[in-house]
């Protein structure tokens, strides 16, 4: 499909997407389809519809996000054949679709979605108006085969709107926000636990600063206000289009973010030195968040061994609030690649004697569980399912761990309890795994009255069987 996708012209934006999402282990995602991230992107915004354009399947499958997050929102579909496919009525459907859609009365913008086939056909989203009826029109294309996670989908969207919202500044004005400090401003780029902008925002206040929009935004006018800023903060670090258009903007970037005491301390001395704030106010703040820090993490001690993992982004964040919090974390691994703006995260935790691993494997991160048999297994479903399976307790990240508070005073501590629960919880694993030991496994799987006999031969017979017809199949036509 890549090569179909090249020869139909959708070299440049594979390209784009190489260079911001470079691939690791696998070449493509073992997780969700990556839409599933820019789609939730765009069902989160107020006045944005929604068009996919893919198989009927992959749209079906999509469309469990909208539900899954209560989103209450219309998921639109422009269906194909193989013949509106190859003569190019697809797009047609599609421009005729928007076309349709675009009232000023109910939307500020209309996101397109090519998925995997349609992009491997050169559907070329980019003919699309720009806008229709004052309704912003954005193409893109996220093929399972050009971007990695769901995790950096978000980031496509967020970035195109981002460039768009960029050039409506750069050619006059726009909508004003709806509310305006009259401080300067830090964007906060990633998705974030509700209550973490607003302490982000008290740690700011002292500096004479303010928390601006979080990117993804919730709607198109804070677009505009996240570009007005004075610094971004890149709080996940794999938003790499939207760093672009942020520093085409002229606006400067820093990583890693206010978690636990050191993490805190060094985020404000960066925003410091990158504003040219006066040092005493900025030591100010580090003292006051230091003692406020050490305090809640000193009443909520974690004591175990934790292996993380998981495709949000926040994997590093986590892990260094659960060493801070007394926890031996020997392992690390996210699924997101490295990028420069979380090299401080990296390096902190490698003094630390955590091995970080980027573009970490589902197999990576089993294998981590395996080799160091932690007390707690934090990751994505699978190696929480494979860690259960040998009764160590295992925590679902993006379910358990990222929908909680991790920064500042309020962050420390407010993983304490969930954790310290699920490593109490050894002993039911253990009874467990003692009450369904003999349960059959692999040819025994299941219920039965007598237990399978193994046939190793007849497996052995088969897969010789099918390898011949593989062979067969491929020399037809050579």
């Amino acid at each position: 499909m890549r090569d179909a996708a090249r020869k139909a012209g959708k070299s440049d934006v594979l390209d784009q997407y190489a260079a911001d999402y470079p691939v690791g282990p696998h070449d493509q995602p073992q997780s969700m389809c990556p839409a599933f991230g820019s789609l939730r992107v765009g069902l989160r915004m107020k006045r944005t519809a929604t068009v996919l354009s893919g198989s009927a399947c992959c749209v079906y499958g999509l469309t469990f996000t909208s539900h899954f997050y209560g989103a209450r929102r219309t998921v639109g579909y422009v269906p194909f054949s193989s013949e509106t496919l190859v003569t190019g009525k697809l797009f047609e459907d599609i421009k005729e679709a928007v076309e349709d859609l675009a009232d000023p009365k109910d939307y500020d913008a209309i996101v397109v979605t090519n998925l995997c086939v349609p992009t491997a056909s050169g559907v070329p989203l980019r003919l699309l108006k720009k806008q229709i009826n004052g309704v912003r029109i954005i193409g893109i294309d996220v093929p399972g085969f050009g971007i990695p996670t769901h995790a950096e989908a978000k980031d496509v969207l967020a970035g195109a709107m981002l460039k768009y919202a960029r050039e409506e500044v750069a050619a006059g004005p726009v909508a004003a926000p709806k509310e305006r400090t009259d401080k300067p401003t830090v964007t906060l780029l990633g998705e974030m636990f509700p209550a973490d902008p607003v302490v982000i925002g008290q740690l700011l206040e002292p500096l004479g600063l303010a928390a601006g929009p979080v990117v993804p935004t919730r709607e198109w006018r804070e677009l505009y206000s996240a570009l007005d800023c004075s610094l971004v903060a890149a709080i996940h670090p794999f938003y790499t289009a939207s760093v672009r258009e942020f520093e085409a903007a002229g606006r400067p970037v820093i990583g890693s973010a206010p978690v636990g005491v050191d993490g805190t301390v060094a985020w404000l001395q960066s925003i410091g030195d990158t504003l040219g704030l006066p040092q005493d106010k900025v030591d100010g703040v580090k003292n006051a968040m230091t003692g406020a820090i050490t305090g809640a993490l000193a009443k909520m001690p974690i004591k175990g061994r934790i292996t993380v993992s998981g495709y949000e982004g926040s994997e590093l964040l986590v892990a260094r609030l659960l060493v801070e919090s007394g926890a031996d974390v020997p392992y690390v691994g996210s699924a997101c690649p490295r990028t420069k703006w979380s090299d401080a995260d990296r390096e902190w935790l490698e003094a630390k004697g955590v091995r970080v691993n980027f573009r970490a494997s589902l197999e990576d991160d089993i294998a981590a569980v395996e080799e160091f048999r932690p007390d707690l297994a934090v990751g994505t479903t699978p190696v929480v399912q494979h860690a259960k399976a040998k009764a160590i307790p295992a925590l679902y990240f993006t379910n358990l761990i990222s929908a909680r508070p991790l920064m500042g005073p309020a962050g420390a501590g407010s993983l304490a309890t969930v954790i310290n629960a699920a490593i109490g919880n050894k002993a039911r694993f253990d009874n467990m795994r003692d009450f369904f030991e003999g349960v059959g496994t692999e040819h025994a799987a299941g219920v039965w009255e007598d237990t399978p006999v193994d046939r190793p031969k007849f497996r052995k017979k088969y897969a010789a069987l099918n390898e011949a017809a593989r062979k067969a199949a491929e020399a037809v036509g050579t």
